[in-house]
């Protein structure tokens, strides 16, 4: 019978403190500065770089693992949103609590789409996707979305004005509390049938 060796549960423990601590401060640093250098985070994690770069060996890779952990504690935000009900209405609702994660990591987004490769961030962002493509789906039945478009070209109208949205902020054109407003007007505007009358 193999003796387990005395210590290495102690190891993996610290490990993964270490791994947590790392991860949080690379989201407070970036969020705060998204060209944040992997010495500040290490420091602000209270680890040396040869500690961060065992278990992160790129800026490109611990930056991929923190907008994954976003990503991940978004999904589970949205995932309490009420969808039901009028599609319009349900749609309302799910781009003010989309919005405020958003808003919430901006700065990480503009980290994340200068440091990974292209394609990477809209990949990450395919559960979110597919809530909304659900629910633009419905709308279509429901004869309140437009059907002239392809599902996927709208849903990817709502990432780009969410995306676009941030932007404007950071470039100090758009303020936060008016954000949310614009979005949901654009979007829905967006989304109305020719003809149809775009709901207030």
């Amino acid at each position: 019978m193999p003796v387990k060796q005395a210590g290495t549960t102690g190891r993996r423990a610290d490990s993964q403190r270490n791994i947590a601590a790392i991860l949080d401060a690379a989201t407070d640093c970036l969020s705060r500065d998204p060209a944040a250098s992997t010495s500040e985070i290490a420091k602000a994690a209270g680890v040396g770089r040869v500690t961060l770069y065992g278990h992160f060996p790129s800026r490109a890779e611990l930056l991929d693992a923190v907008f994954v952990r976003a990503i991940e504690t978004g999904e589970e935000a949205l995932g309490q949103v009420d969808l039901s009900g009028d599609p319009r209405a349900a749609l309302t609702r799910l781009i003010d609590s989309s919005w405020h994660l958003v808003d919430r990591y901006r700065s990480l987004l503009l980290a994340a789409q200068d440091t990974l490769p292209p394609g990477r961030v809209r990949d990450l962002h395919a559960d979110p996707m597919a809530r909304v493509e659900k629910l633009i789906e419905r709308g279509r039945t429901d004869g309140v979305f437009r059907t002239d478009l392809p599902t996927s070209w709208l849903v990817g109208v709502m990432h780009n004005v969410m995306h676009g949205a941030a932007d404007e902020i950071n470039a100090g054109r758009l303020t936060t509390d008016k954000a949310a407003g614009y979005i949901t007007t654009t979007i829905l505007a967006a989304f109305t049938p020719p003809g149809g009358r775009v709901p207030d």
